[in-house]
């Protein structure tokens, strides 16, 4: 069984990165963890260390400062790692794209795999992501196996 075929058939553990923002995305994001939403009824697990992570969220605009440690942090996680892009800022730069120290959107950085847009997008929005997410990836495997 290839390791890209094992990521869909377990539980999916999620590293999250705050670029430099406003943190409102933070707060959403921390909200899905909450009884109220409860991520984890879907086997969606907020783990502290990227290694250990199966997702990768990226919020906010990433600035000069954070680009290098998002590469590092990307190199870091175990391959295939999927990567959303949260909020208008990390999937545009939102408000920040102007900025002299502004680096770029997400995906000018690394590779991203879905989008979340919103300023802030509410849990819902980010759990239909990561859901859309999920059926995208399990629908190209299964195109994969049929070739």
């Amino acid at each position: 069984m290839a390791l890209k075929d094992y990521v869909f058939k377990k539980s999916l553990w999620v590293f999250h990165f705050g670029g430099a923002s406003c943190n409102n995305c933070d707060i959403e994001i921390l909200d899905c963890l909450t009884p109220r939403f409860d991520v984890e009824r879907f086997g969606i697990k907020l783990v502290g260390s990227v290694r250990h992570a199966d997702v990768l969220l990226v919020n906010g605009s990433i600035n000069v400062r954070d680009k290098d440690r998002l590469l590092e942090i990307y190199r870091q996680a175990p391959k295939p790692v999927l990567v959303i892009a949260i909020g208008a800022c990390g999937c545009t730069g939102g408000i920040f794209a102007e900025s002299f120290n502004f680096a770029g959107p997400v995906d000018k950085i690394i590779p991203v795999d879905a989008y979340v847009p919103g300023c802030p997008p509410k849990p819902e929005a980010i759990i239909a992501g990561i859901v859309a997410l999920i059926n995208k990836k399990k629908a190209e495997k299964e195109v994969e196996h049929a070739a």
